[in-house]
C-alpha cells in the first residue's frame, strides 16, 4: 500500500513537473504539507507562477478548485458563504461560500482586511464553518494556499501572528533558472498544456497517500531534537514570540509526509533541519533589537540550529 502510494505521489510530481518548470522541489514541500493537512503560505512577487501551481495541484488530483481574490472590500461571507432568502421557502439558507472546495487559493491575502482573515481561522484549522449555530464541514481533503505580495506593502494588512500560525509552511517559488524560463516561453507561448490536463489520481487515493506518510516513524532522538528545535524558539533573546506547541505537532507530521515523498520509511534529524525554515521563520516575532538590526527570522531559524548538537545514529 505504501508503495502503491509512493508510486502515486511521484506520479502526481512528475506531471507538475511539466506543468510548473523548475519547482519541483517547492511542490514537494506543498504535497508534504498537504499529506500533514497543513496549508502553505506562498510568499513572492507576481508572475511565478503560485497560482498556476495550485491549479496544477487541483487539476492533476481531479479535485474541486475555487479561488479568491484578496481585496480591502471582501467580507468573511464572501469566503465562507452565509444565509441567503430564499423565495421558494421564505426562509434563509446557508449558501456555502468558495472555502467549501478542496483547494482554495486565497490570492494576496494580505489585501483583505483582519476581519476577513479571521474568517479563515476556523476554516484552518477545524476544516469547518459555523453560521447561524450550524456547523458545516469541509472537504476532505482540503488545502489553503494562499499569497502575498512582500514587495507591495500599500494598500495592505500585516497577517497576525493567529493567522500566521495556521500556516504549516511559508516559502517562495523565485524565480525560474534561465534554461526553465526558455523552456516556458517556447512550451507555453503558444498553447497552455494546463487547458488539457488530465488527473493522475482522484481523493480517494490522496487519502491513502496521507494514511501512508503518517505511518511513517520518528524515532525517540529525532523527535527529541524537533522538540528541542521548536522550543529553543521560545528562549532565544533576539526572539520575543516563538513557535507554539501546535507547531511542534504539525512539524512532526510535517516532517512524515516529507520523509515519505522522499522515500523513507523514517524520519531523519536532516529532515527537521531542512524543514525548519520553512515551518519556523514565519511564525517567530524578533525582538526590537533584531528588528533594528534587521535579523530576519530565517536568520534566526539558521543560528538556532547551528547551536543544537544534530543527534547521531549509532553505527
Amino acid at each position: 500500500m505504501a508503495e502503491d502510494s509512493l508510486l502515486r505521489a511521484r506520479k502526481l510530481l512528475d506531471a507538475v513537473d511539466q506543468l510548473v518548470l523548475g519547482k519541483r522541489r517547492e511542490a514537494t514541500l506543498i504535497l508534504a504539507a498537504w499529506l500533514a493537512s497543513g496549508h502553505v503560505l506562498l510568499d513572492d512577487v507576481p508572475g511565478v507562477a503560485k497560482t498556476r501551481l495550485a491549479r496544477s495541484l487541483a487539476r492533476l488530483t481531479d479535485l474541486s478548485f475555487a479561488r479568491v481574490q484578496g481585496t480591502p472590500d471582501l467580507l468573511p461571507q464572501d469566503i465562507t458563504g452565509g444565509p441567503v432568502y430564499d423565495m421558494k421557502t421564505s426562509e434563509l439558507a446557508f449558501r456555502p461560500g468558495p472555502v467549501f472546495h478542496h483547494l482554495l487559493l486565497v490570492d494576496e491575502i494580505n489585501r483583505t482586511t483582519p476581519r476577513t482573515q479571521a474568517a479563515l481561522l476556523e476554516c484552518m484549522e477545524e476544516h469547518q464553518v459555523s453560521a447561524d449555530g450550524v456547523t458545516y464541514p469541509l472537504p476532505d481533503p482540503f488545502l489553503v494556499i494562499a499569497t502575498q505580495n512582500p514587495v507591495e506593502m500599500e494598500g495592505t494588512f500585516p497577517l497576525p501572528e493567529a493567522e500566521l500560525d495556521r500556516f504549516l509552511l511559508s516559502l517562495s517559488l523565485g524565480y525560474p533558472a534561465e534554461a526553465d524560463e526558455r523552456r516556458l516561453v517556447e512550451q507555453f507561448s503558444r498553447q497552455d498544456p494546463l487547458n488539457e490536463v488530465r488527473p493522475v489520481l482522484d481523493g480517494d487515493e490522496l487519502k491513502a497517500m496521507k494514511a501512508a506518510a503518517q505511518a511513517v516513524a520518528i524515532n525517540s532522538a529525532t523527535l527529541d531534537y524537533l522538540v528541542t528545535v521548536c522550543r529553543s524558539t521560545r528562549q532565544h533573546p533576539l526572539i520575543d514570540l516563538g513557535a507554539s506547541p501546535r507547531t511542534t505537532v504539525r512539524f512532526a507530521q510535517l516532517s512524515r509526509s516529507y520523509a515519505f515523498l522522499n522515500g523513507r520509511s523514517f524520519v531523519t534529524p536532516d529532515d527537521i533541519k531542512e524543514l525548519a525554515p520553512y515551518v519556523l521563520a514565519h511564525r517567530l516575532v524578533p525582538s526590537s533589537s533584531a528588528t533594528v538590526s534587521r535579523v530576519s527570522g530565517n536568520a534566526l531559524v539558521q543560528q538556532l540550529l547551528e547551536e543544537i548538537p544534530v543527534p547521531v545514529e549509532a553505527p
